[in-house]
């Protein structure tokens, strides 16, 4: 069943430069049925929304700014968002922003059963992003404005300081991953293990990594070993990994 989505953006945290490539990704989970951006609208910095919004069929809620030093916008959010989730409209929630007031909301709407993603920049305190099923940075949403971003990482410097490099701890999360899902002979298919590395890590995208796919992050990796093998009714490959043995018998340090 496709997920119906209710897209709420905050209009004073995040740029509005990517976001017909952020409404592109938001589609790739669910039908975006309800799209709302928040801000004061007087404020001639929120100028340049206007045609983005109609191009994008996004509506703008006025929000003004009551108290100097607070963040109206954030109240009015959830306070929306509330409503929409009692409204039984919708059965997903994506919240766009890059500030940890919208933590507890986050926690609320999955508590009340909706699946719910953020969006945000790679400065997002922690504590929203795992509070969402799933997190995605919007500097991916920008490397995919380039050509692949594989490719663009050994070519462009600016793609590059955002790719993020695999670590001794990334390889040691993947590792016990895949054991947590593999079988007596320590094959795991990679399903399952893209499906819990992002239940485990709801921030965990191979993108992060300047690779479009979970395959051939895994590929790139020599502690890895892939098996590709036919269905029952041979029509698909089904992808396996599993970690190579010499790196089972290293000792642990």
């Amino acid at each position: 069943m496709e997920l119906n989505l209710a897209v709420l953006i905050d209009g004073d945290n995040i740029p509005s430069a990517y976001v017909k490539e952020m409404m592109e990704e938001i589609a790739k989970y669910g039908n975006p049925t309800i799209k709302r951006i928040y801000g004061d609208w007087t404020n001639p910095r929120l100028g340049k929304w206007k045609n983005i919004l109609l191009e994008n069929a996004i509506t703008p809620i006025q929000q003004y700014g009551y108290t100097q030093g607070k963040n109206a916008t954030d109240s009015a959010m959830i306070i929306d968002a509330m409503d929409i989730l009692y409204s039984g409209k919708v059965n997903g929630f994506c919240i766009v922003s890059s500030d940890s007031d919208f933590t507890r909301l986050a926690t609320r709407l999955r508590e009340a059963g909706m699946q719910v993603f953020g969006i945000g920049e790679r400065k997002t305190p922690n504590p929203f992003i795992v509070a969402c099923d799933k997190f995605i940075y919007i500097e991916i949403l920008k490397n995919n404005l380039e050509e692949d971003v594989t490719d663009t990482a050994k070519k462009s410097k600016p793609v590059e300081s955002s790719i993020d490099k695999i670590t001794p701890k990334d390889l040691k999360f993947i590792s016990t991953t895949i054991d947590d899902v593999a079988d007596d002979d320590g094959w795991a298919f990679l399903g399952d293990v893209g499906s819990l590395l992002q239940k485990k890590q709801p921030n965990f995208d191979s993108r992060n990594y300047g690779f479009r796919k979970l395959t051939p992050l895994i590929s790139s990796i020599s502690n890895f070993e892939i098996e590709r093998r036919e269905d029952s009714k041979g029509r698909k490959k089904l992808i396996y990994v599993r970690i190579k043995e010499k790196q089972k018998s290293k000792p642990k340090s």
